[in-house]
């Protein structure tokens, strides 16, 4: 029997999240959704079709079996539903909360064909909260020790996926990471109303609990070489420490003061908790008006802070329209919901400062769009004459972001791309620099947390080939 000619099963509505209101939320920075309740999340599980080829699967880069973690929540089996997942996955609860599903797995599900695919990542973040509050995380079965020792650099996303794969095969993990904390962009780039730093932690203890050790502050390329970790015992080692190098607009006004690097900011309030004045006295201005700089996740990250930071004029300034912003529709929705002001079709050209050396405004200059360009999307134009000022006192670049040349400076022999980012075989992943491989977004450039984690997979697999050839 074909998909098509499948009995039809009642129609059950996409279910939706209860969240707390925008007045209210823009007064805390308390993560905006409630969750599923275990009825709704049953209900929602129900619409899946179990389909026998299932596409869904295909659109996930780290592989989830979506079917069957979804028939178990139907059963009201939560925690084997969680258990699932995490066959695959060492990061639900961080999943559910910030991959792109209308990109990938909800995309292709056949339910999207009409509008409404079943909602894959908010039964997956119910789960794993689930499986989080009950106390009921559990050790997987892992093979005998081989005895090999692996490196992996960076804490983010690809490195703790790596790392959990390569501990499942039996092998002795150390991850090395520069900051105090782990979880990389987790941790310090996305704020706590979108994904609390509480969840990323017990995530990232779910791996001390496979074996993988974790050190904190080691600036591998200045502390010490991947020469020297090779020398002292280690057999093979992943990089994967993303992009952390802010790019900005090159326009005149960027050294004023007042003028942040998204990166910035988002450390500042995240990881150093500004978000928690007056308990953390974390300096970051906190400006009534504020112009963001891009159109995607980070910009809407950057606005959304400023706003609970106690801004009362927020500007998101976006070259191209509505159509063309990278963010997730969910983010750009929340963003609008909460009063961001949206200035699309505008592009800074000159920031302004005052005697004293801090921004006092912003000179844009209105666009139009023209043919796509090589991203696809079509090109900004500026229109001639259609300068105007923006009164506003903190600008925040927003507009991407290069990989980090820590590590890379220091280690000449791994090969780069023209953009500077790791060369790497497209398959294995593999550097040209032996037993050294690399994953995330120092491989692909700025891109999301989940194809981070497919890199780290690869590279689990890859790595694992080689210590056994």
């Amino acid at each position: 029997m074909t998909e098509e000619n499948k009995p039809k099963k009642e129609k059950v509505p996409r279910q939706k999240m209860l969240e707390q209101t925008p007045a209210e939320r823009v007064k805390n920075f308390n993560e905006v959704p409630h969750g599923f309740t275990p009825e709704t999340a049953m209900l929602e599980a129900s619409r899946c079709l179990q389909c026998k080829k299932p596409k869904c699967m295909e659109g996930c880069p780290v592989e989830i079996n979506i079917p069957q973690f979804l028939k178990l929540i139907t059963e009201g089996k939560f925690i084997e539903a969680a258990w699932s997942i995490k066959q695959t996955n060492a990061l639900p609860a961080v999943c559910g909360r910030v991959c792109p599903q209308e990109e990938q797995c909800e995309k292709v599900c056949v339910l999207a064909k009409k509008g409404e695919p079943v909602s894959i990542g908010y039964l997956e973040r119910f789960v794993a909260d689930i499986e989080r509050t009950k106390g009921a995380v559990k050790k997987p079965d892992i093979p005998e020790k081989t005895g090999r020792k692996i490196a992996v650099v960076g804490a983010g996303p690809s490195g703790l996926t790596c790392a959990g794969d390569l501990a499942k095969m039996g092998h002795n993990v150390t991850i090395f990471e520069a900051l105090h904390k782990s979880g990389g962009v987790l941790i310090y780039g996305i704020p706590e109303f979108r994904l609390p730093k509480a969840i990323v932690q017990t995530e990232v203890d779910y791996l001390k609990m496979l074996g993988v050790d974790i050190q904190h502050n080691m600036v591998i390329g200045k502390i010490t070489q991947l020469d020297e970790l090779f020398n002292s015992g280690y057999h093979a080692a992943f990089v994967g420490t993303g992009a952390g190098l802010p790019v900005f607009m090159k326009i005149p006004g960027e050294n004023y003061l007042g003028v942040y690097s998204a990166n910035e900011y988002l450390t500042r309030s995240n990881l150093m908790k500004a978000y928690l004045f007056p308990e953390y006295d974390t300096p970051v201005l906190r400006s009534p008006r504020v112009a963001v700089i891009g159109g995607g996740n980070v910009a809407m990250d950057s606005a959304r802070t400023a706003l609970r930071l106690g801004a009362q004029k927020v500007y998101l300034v976006y070259r191209r329209s509505h159509n063309e912003m990278p963010a997730r529709r969910d983010e750009i929705h929340h963003a609008e919901q909460e009063g961001i002001d949206f200035r699309l079709l505008t592009n800074p050209v000159e920031i302004l400062g005052n005697t004293d050396g801090f921004v006092r405004g912003m000179k844009c200059i209105k666009m139009e769009l023209g043919e796509p360009d090589d991203s696809g999307r079509c090109r900004p134009i500026p229109i001639k004459g259609s300068e105007f000022e923006l009164e506003v006192d903190t600008v925040i670049v927003a507009i991407g972001n290069g990989p980090n040349p820590l590590l890379l400076s220091a280690t000449p022999d791994i090969k780069l791309n023209k953009w500077g980012n790791i060369e790497a075989d497209p398959v294995t992943l593999a550097t040209t620099k032996k037993g050294v491989y690399a994953g995330g977004d120092i491989v692909t450039g700025a891109a999301t947390v989940i194809q981070a984690m497919g890199q780290g997979k690869i590279a689990a697999r890859s790595i694992d080939k080689y210590l056994k050839s």
